[in-house]
């Protein structure tokens, strides 16, 4: 190539340099409105596609790694050894261990309250075909008086340190000599074969455990199917328990993955909105430069060029806003991953590169497509029909909406305001859109307040009045008694009901860690409980239990299960489903009499009272305390636990998000407003000169877009009430939980009127600055406009 041909290049290149960043300087709106809807995009994509990352690759790997079991079945005694291992021979099942033998024991570190009930396994080693053990601090038990305590739940300081079994004759204390970790959390504690027969209470038999990994075990049903095959050669009545490493692995990833659909509902908002708006700037920036596109390719640029020329001005905001973008998506993630690095032992958790480069393509190979689509445009006119094309808007567009508005008995000035959307339909359908993406995040986000806040009230159950809490519960089996406060209650004036609660551990055949048992004294149905499905229970032997205990056990409202408690096993019927996350969901409340058998010391730690209407709380309060206090108790106002930090991390990263989208969508406003106002500076200039006042011209831009943003607002509305109801109950489905009516049906009508009046805030938020720039706009100089 000649040195004056590589001239030529460098000339046109730079030449095609200065026609971008001219482009870019003379439209600053288009431009930041361009990088703003792709920051949020990215940011939020990125956010979203790490959470996900973050909730599976970790457990993923660590299942992986020490070949977890896609399934532990907890069999009843009496089932032979034998027989349990040729169920690892069944159809489907790729390896089997065990069977171990297991007990359900209490334990109590040093001087401290008892712990809750754990499972024990006896296990000679910790390796195997599956659920191979990761040691984490310590070694393994090799002989009498050793344990082995899972890690996760302990540091390495509890190496060393003795555990007794006061439940037990003699109380044998036992030597923690080692932490593992279980990818699918099969045992609370481990120890050998022989010292689990000499921890058993003489005469009472050990239950077995078996672990299975199947061929197929990607879906629930495929594990349930592997488990009728392991469990079809025996009695109905073997099978104690079972845990599916589905259960595990929801649970374990929860706290991330609650994050991902509403953070995807914003991508996808954003990333939407990014499309259309860079679509539109490209088609309105090559609408009304026609005559300099002529003028480029008059003194020599190719088609070519121009359209790289076009498409350069969409793509530099484009990629300002998605290196901010990444930027941003990347400190959200922060505080949001450091939750999940305990969780495996994981160190340094982060957002992987693949997630950056995943939505860095994506969204730069889309906005790239949609600004090819309109600068092609570009490329393609003829340079003579470029020259001879004007300014103005195309004759006769908007005049039958304009003598329509003449005939309403509205000022002039807002009669040229309203008909002014019929003469640009094209824009004022992007500015609609807009405006209509506004509307459904912040009806999103409104709602999902509402939502959480309706779980956190079911969460407290917070209905009581007045509450009653005992510092320093019994310790079980002693014979400390709490004095009880019932009779001074009912005899207080303005008493309308009460009841009293105690809580304890019990567990639970075939689920690993302990369950939480409240016990209730007296009628409770009114404590505030959110009921999912069936009723609140009604007599002893019954119970009502959260989503998450039921996903754990493989049970359903209507079944009949047993608990282990401290002294006896206890067994009730499920009648009830409540929406509660507290404690993983593992918890079971029911009635005190149901309990008696189980823990015969079991007292009530709170006492939680509603008064009668029209009786003050808080002198009810100062009332009952005179009459507590020679029993040493104290009432107070009110029971509520108090916020979440989730709740609020939620809350907070949906406001910011929601906030970016309405400054996107008034943005696109103020770009369609401000151009539509530069092409009719001639038209503005003659409307002064016949008399308009400054305050007139403002009150007719701003009537340009009232109907654009009502029609906004009326069409984002619904559709922000649609997606809330498809994101939330893919939120709770991420959070293990079932959402009732209460947390789903948020939105009221008049609530629902004024969101939709946002859609017309939203509009005249953005057409604020055009319409003042018109209102100062001179005479004068208006009328020299060509």
């Amino acid at each position: 190539m000649s040195a004056g041909r590589r001239g030529v290049l460098r000339g046109r290149a730079g030449a095609l340099s200065r026609v971008v960043r001219s482009g870019v300087r003379r439209r600053r709106v288009q431009t930041a409105v361009i990088a703003l809807a792709t920051l949020m995009a990215v940011a939020s994509s990125v956010l979203a596609g790490s959470l996900l990352a973050a909730s599976s690759g970790p457990f993923d790997a660590a299942f992986a790694r020490q070949d977890g079991a896609h399934l532990s079945v907890q069999y009843a005694p009496g089932t032979s050894d034998t027989e349990l291992r040729a169920t690892g021979e069944a159809a489907g099942v790729s390896a089997a261990a065990g069977p171990f033998r297991t007990t359900t024991l209490t334990p109590r570190f040093s001087d401290d309250l008892p712990a809750p009930p754990m499972t024990v396994v006896g296990r000679a080693e910790p390796g195997g075909t599956v659920d191979r053990l990761a040691l984490t601090a310590g070694r393994w038990a090799t002989g009498p008086g050793e344990i082995v305590l899972p890690a996760g739940d302990w540091n390495s300081s509890v190496v060393g340190r003795q555990v007794t079994f006061p439940d037990l004759p003699d109380s044998p204390a036992l030597e923690v000599v080692g932490t593992a970790r279980s990818a699918t959390g099969t045992a609370e504690a481990w120890v050998t074969p022989a010292q689990l027969t000499a921890l058993t209470p003489h005469g009472q038999p050990n239950g077995r455990q078996m672990l299975y990994r199947f061929a197929a075990a990607n879906t629930a049903d495929q594990v349930a199917a592997g488990r009728r095959a392991v469990t079809a050669q025996l009695p109905a009545k073997a099978v104690a328990g079972s845990q599916s490493w589905l259960t595990v692995k929801k649970r374990a990833e929860r706290d991330t993955a609650l994050y991902v659909p509403f953070l995807m509902a914003f991508g996808v908002l954003g990333l939407v909105m990014s499309v259309l708006i860079v679509g539109n700037v490209v088609a309105t920036t090559v609408g009304s430069g026609i005559r300099r596109i002529g003028i480029l390719k008059a003194i020599g640029f190719t088609p070519a060029q121009v359209v790289r020329a076009y498409l350069g001005q969409a793509l530099l905001p484009t990629l300002m806003g998605t290196a901010l973008g990444v930027v941003t998506g990347h400190l959200l993630a922060v505080p949001i991953l450091s939750d999940a690095e305990d969780a495996y032992g994981a160190d340094g958790l982060g957002v992987e590169p693949w997630v950056d480069a995943a939505v860095v393509a994506g969204v730069l190979g889309l906005v790239t497509a949609t600004a090819c689509a309109g600068a092609w445009r570009a490329g393609r006119l003829r340079t003579v029909d470029a020259l001879a094309t004007g300014r103005g808007q195309r004759a006769g567009r908007g005049r039958r909406a304009a003598r329509l508005a003449a005939r309403l008995p509205v000022p002039r000035p807002v009669a040229l305001g309203l008909t002014r959307p019929f003469a640009r339909p094209a824009r004022t359908l992007a500015m609609g859109t807009a405006i209509v993406f506004g509307a459904i995040a912040v009806t999103f986000t409104v709602g999902l307040g509402s939502s959480l806040g309706e779980v956190m009230a079911a969460r407290d159950h917070d209905a009581a009045d007045v509450t009653i809490g005992v510092l320093h519960p019994p310790v079980p089996g002693s014979e400390t008694r709490q004095a009880d406060p019932s009779e001074v209650i009912e005899e207080q004036p303005g008493t309308r009901a009460h009841f009293g609660t105690a809580t304890t551990s019990a567990t639970v055949a075939g689920v690993s860690g302990s369950t939480r048992v409240t016990a209730f004294t007296g009628d409770a149905s009114w404590a505030g409980y959110a009921m999912v499905a069936g009723r609140w229970l009604h007599k002893p032997g019954e119970a009502v239990v959260p989503t998450g205990f039921l996903t754990a056990t493989g049970r359903q409202v209507g079944d009949v299960i047993t608990l282990e408690g401290r002294r006896a096993p206890v067994t009730v019927r499920i009648v009830g489903e409540i929406l509660d996350p507290r404690h993983d969901g593992m918890q079971v409340l029911t009635d005190a009499a149901t309990f008696k058998s189980a823990e015969p010391g079991l007292a009530p730690t709170a006492h939680h009272i509603a008064v009668t209407s029209g009786t003050d709380a808080s002198s009810y309060t100062d009332a009952l305390n005179k009459e507590l206090r020679p029993l040493g108790l104290t009432a107070d106002v009110g029971g509520s636990e108090g916020g979440s930090e989730m709740v609020v991390t939620l809350n907070s990263l949906s406001t910011l998000l929601t906030l970016m989208l309405v400054a996107v969508a008034a943005l696109g406003v103020l770009s369609g407003v401000l151009l539509d106002t530069r092409e009719r500076v001639r038209e503005l200039g003659i409307h002064k000169a016949l008399g308009m006042t400054p305050r007139q011209t403002t009150s007719m831009v701003l009537t340009s877009v009232v109907v654009t943003g009502l029609a906004g607002g009326a069409l984002g509305v619904p559709l922000g009430v649609a997606l809330h109801g498809w994101v939330l109950p893919a939120m709770g489905d991420s959070a293990g939980l079932r959402l009732p009516d209460t947390v789903l049906a948020v939105y009221q009508a008049p609530e629902l009127v004024l969101l939709c009046l946002g859609g017309l805030v939203i509009a005249v938020l953005g057409a604020l600055l055009p319409a003042r720039w018109a209102a100062r706009m001179r005479t004068a100089a208006a009328l020299r406009t060509e």
